[in-house]
């Protein structure tokens, strides 16, 4: 489903810079962003991932990369398509 992103900014040129993510890409209309998911139309920018989750987890806190976050608790977590990390260690 394409749906109005959040967390965006316009530059008045068609341009926007996104905020999402720690990359703030700058996308050029009708181009995506670094994740592959957000996409400028006419200087709006949109989201092609919303409300599809493609996974759903309870998972024990100690599995998160959280320091001294709540030992023992939980941590729901939850995926879409789209990545912004390209790290050679990452599962994902």
């Amino acid at each position: 489903m394409i749906k109005d992103a959040m967390l965006y900014k316009s530059s008045g040129d068609f341009r926007v810079e996104c905020s999402l993510c720690a990359y703030r890409c700058k996308i050029a209309d009708s181009k995506f962003g670094f994740c592959g998911v957000r996409q400028n139309k006419n200087g709006k920018l949109y989201t092609h991932v919303y409300a599809e989750a493609i996974a759903s987890h309870i998972d024990p806190m100690e599995k998160k990369p959280l320091y001294h976050f709540f030992p023992g608790s939980a941590a729901y977590s939850i995926a879409t398509i789209g990545y912004n990390f390209r790290c050679p260690f990452s599962q994902n």
